[in-house]
């Protein structure tokens, strides 16, 4: 499915930790997803993204890689994985892993090395700099907080550059070295049979000059994206890179995180003719609505409604402007994002407008990429305690939060709600203790009011079973090659056409909770419904209804 197949794939991220426990030791395995095809192959996915399943400290949920070249003994053995790659192609799907291109763990041997020995050829492997006492190279901010520089523990007045976690410190790409070992990393791992690639944070790995300050009154850290993220030498890296993959295997599957890429980047990043990604994912989609922010609290412990217009009018640009370039990334939850109901956060009836968002996402233009347990109308759990979210921001939001009045349970619902790492526990296959995912207390768990899968599928009005739906329908011509027309509507209605070989859809969604009545300018055949009806001349969407007729003759 590489190449202009790609636009047939459905993706469906598995957080291998958080999906199933095959050996009862409370963390998911790989044993667990092969346990587990049949039921994504009946979803209707075709292809499965796994984050990162390499050996590491677990810092940062495995993207601090101590050896590209082995298994974390956690998620189990070669056997195991080579059996994982033999069940998924044998059911017609293909597997992709993540990719950690922009640093390493500090206990890979690449960075001991180079901590040991300063004239080894791993200390380029990284980034250094000098300071004079008492100061740092820069004062450009980490990601995590604080600076992105680190001491030296051998040298003084010398610094390692960590974008994120200080365990995690950057690669230098500016090394051609850097560029062919991981070349080799990616080369080794398409032997072991997987399909392709989720390139994880590559538009981080340019970076500018580190002797240049942000320009800021403030003494504290600053980010600083316009230093280091989507710089020139991206592109010219990112070339190179995945040219050399596509001679080992024409038909890679190539996803890139460009998280804060804008709509021209994206071209640029996917651009078949410029040796790019198939699909990019952007942050872009989403705006929140800052009306409702307190200035007061730290922004990561604080939910945000999305600016329904603003989202609008970010997803037609996006759709439009890759028209004959590439197909866009459609998805709505991702492992460092809030769970989309969540983050919807719809008064009422979050069953129906978990159908509707799918139905709004998934069968426009694009790839959809589904997060595991989404079809499920899952939500982020409530986690009990601050430890559970293993961040230091969110200690110091509920610092201030408690300062201002706020009450330990509701600093966490706050927590909860805005948090990624409550959008990763574990998915609930039954009603038993710890929902069928494991018989011991999981490594993450926290209080989620979702329908489990044995329930959802003994009920034919369940999200998943709508999910099913819509996946097949996805599956078809129109929507996937049709044309892709947004109706000019009230910023609470989401209205599409698609339009191919004299067939139309016509999609109705309504993200509100108050019911909309659109006109029909002609009649069509119901084939997917959710809280809707059809009268001779127009539409009624209640609550997070939606609706898609199909018309011919067009």
């Amino acid at each position: 499915m590489g190449g202009s197949a790609a636009k047939r794939r459905i993706v469906y991220q598995i957080y291998p930790k958080s999906f199933y426990d095959s050996d009862q030791d409370g963390i998911g395995d790989l044993k667990g997803i092969t346990a587990k095809l049949d039921y994504l192959k009946a979803l209707g996915v075709n292809t499965l993204w796994l984050n990162p399943i390499y050996a590491s400290p677990q810092i940062d949920n495995g993207y601090d890689v101590s050896d590209y070249y082995q298994l974390d003994p956690t998620f189990g053995t070669w056997d195991d994985f080579a059996e994982l790659v033999k069940q998924v192609h044998a059911k017609g799907m293909e597997l992709i892993l993540d990719l950690v291109l922009n640093h390493t763990s500090d206990q890979h041997p690449w960075f001991k090395e180079a901590l040991k020995d300063k004239q080894s050829k791993y200390r380029d492997y990284y980034i250094w700099q000098e300071a004079p006492a008492g100061k740092l190279p820069n004062n450009w901010g980490s990601f995590f907080g604080g600076s992105v520089w680190q001491a030296d523990p051998t040298t003084k007045n010398n610094y390692y550059f960590h974008l994120f976690a200080k365990e995690m410190p950057d690669l230098n790409w500016k090394n051609p070295a850097v560029r062919e070992e991981m070349y080799q990393v990616a080369k080794f791992w398409l032997a072991q049979g997987i399909d392709g690639f989720r390139l994880d944070a590559f538009i981080h790995i340019a970076k500018a000059d580190l002797a240049q300050n942000v320009l800021t009154d403030s003494d504290s850290p600053q980010i600083a994206e316009m230093f280091y993220a989507n710089l020139p030498a991206v592109k010219t890296y990112l070339a190179e890179f995945i040219g050399r993959l596509r001679q080992e295997k024409p038909d890679i599957f190539i996803l890139g995180e460009a998280a804060s890429a804008d709509i021209d980047l994206a071209v640029t990043y996917t651009t078949p003719e410029k040796k790019a990604c198939d699909t990019v994912v952007t942050f872009r989609y989403f705006t929140d609505d800052e009306s409702y922010l307190d200035q007061e609290l730290p922004r990561i412990g604080q939910l945000l409604p999305l600016d329904l217009k603003a989202f609008r009018t970010n997803m037609l640009e996006w759709q439009k402007r890759l028209e004959g370039v590439s197909y866009p990334t459609l998805y709505w939850s991702n492992h460092d994002l809030p769970r989309i109901v969540t983050r919807f956060a719809p008064k009422k009836a979050p069953e129906k407008a978990a159908k509707m968002l799918a139905t709004l996402m998934y069968l426009q233009r694009g790839i959809p990429c589904i997060y595991y347990g989404e079809e499920l109308g899952m939500r982020s759990a409530f986690l009990p305690d601050l430890a559970g979210f293993e961040d230091e921001q969110i200690i110091d939001f509920a610092t201030k939060a408690q300062a201002k009045g706020k009450t330990p349970e509701e600093i966490l619902k706050m927590a909860s709600q805005a948090h990624k790492m409550a959008a990763r526990t574990p998915l609930r296959w039954d009603d038993s203790d710890f929902g069928g995912f494991s018989s011991i207390l999981p490594w993450k768990w926290g209080q989620e009011t979702s329908a489990s899968i044995k329930a959802q599928m003994a009920d034919e009005k369940s999200v998943l079973s709508f999910y099913q739906q819509v996946l097949a329908l996805k599956q078809t011509d129109l929507f996937i090659d049709g044309r892709f027309i947004l109706e000019n509507t009230e910023p609470e209605l989401y209205v599409y056409r698609r339009i191919l070989a004299g067939k139309e859809a016509l999609v109705l969604c309504n993200l509100s909770e108050h019911p909309q009545t659109v006109a029909l300018s002609a009649p069509g055949k119901v084939c997917l419904s959710s809280n809707a009806k059809v009268h001779e001349k127009s539409v009624t969407l209640k609550e997070y209804g939606c609706l898609v007729l199909m018309r011919e003759g067009v």
